[in-house]
């Protein structure tokens, strides 16, 4: 069983990892926008801590939720940035759909709410999309989303057809703010057709993590997830055998931590902090 991170005098501890549960660490499973980089600015330190990763013989990839985007999106936004990393290094909720589809609706066929990369990218690995008679509903961050889309999504909806999601978030961060996400068209869904998703697939929940450990061939207790999201982020390690690290530098603040239900094991302010423990 897993410990909570440490408490003492009434706070936690901040920068620290009295247990060296990093050392024991082989890869680390990033969250993205808060953690490492907000909007195409990397966050301070956090080059450094990317190389430091690597330097000490352990490997990252990146784990995100946004399934309006496609690997090869996030490998040309770090390119950008800086940063050459292949295809390999980006884990996102679509793909992670995608595995769950091939192994639970084989050869179905599927109406996707979602934009062109995802489509594309679910043509790719042969998912069959079908927007007129399909077995299976997929819904996801649809950044193309029209009102024909949604009255046509909860006509299959509510006419019972399995319903899976891609990830549950209600909003994404922007650099003017939050625009409506996943979890949003999940709402306006149910208002209309009285169904939750049967299935999410995205962080907190399980089935995206066994999609990361199958990729990257490891057991849970040899993987750190690492963001800046409790309910999210932080909740995908606890749930699923994962050590799990909580940085300040993207949504959560101090003063989240002592109400939420779920605790990392270890909080730092921002990945910069913990290049010492490496």
């Amino acid at each position: 069983m897993r410990m909570a991170a440490r408490w003492g005098m009434g706070r936690m501890f901040i920068n620290e990892d009295k247990a060296g549960i990093i050392r024991n660490i082989k890869v680390f499973a990033l969250d993205m926008d808060g953690t490492v980089y907000l909007d195409e600015s990397w966050i301070d330190g956090a080059r450094e801590f990317l190389e430091r990763i690597e330097e000490s013989g352990r490997s990252y990839v990146f784990l995100t939720n946004n399934s309006s985007k496609n690997p090869q999106n996030y490998v040309k936004k770090l390119h950008r940035m800086g940063l050459d990393v292949g295809e390999e290094k980006i884990i996102t909720s679509g793909q992670a759909t995608i595995f769950y589809l091939q192994r639970n609706y084989p050869g179905k066929r599927v109406f996707l709410l979602g934009n062109d990369f995802l489509k594309a990218e679910f043509e790719h690995k042969g998912i069959i999309l079908d927007d007129v008679t399909p077995d299976v509903v997929v819904t996801a961050f649809d950044t193309s989303l029209n009102y024909k889309k949604m009255c046509r999504v909860c006509d299959f909806v509510r006419a019972g057809l399995p319903y899976i999601a891609t990830h549950p978030d209600y909003n994404c961060p922007t650099k003017n703010g939050f625009v409506p996400d996943a979890g949003a068209i999940h709402a306006f869904i149910k208002a209309s057709a009285g169904r939750e998703p049967d299935h999410i697939i995205g962080k907190p929940n399980k089935e995206i993590i066994k999609y990361l450990l199958a990729r990257i061939d490891k057991t849970g207790d040899e993987v750190m997830m690492v963001g800046d999201r409790l309910y999210t982020d932080i909740a995908a390690g606890v749930n699923n055998g994962l050590s799990s690290m909580l940085v300040l530098s993207g949504e959560t603040k101090r003063e989240d931590i002592a109400r939420a239900k779920i605790k990392p094991q270890l909080v730092f302010d921002s990945v910069k902090e913990i290049i010492p423990f490496l």
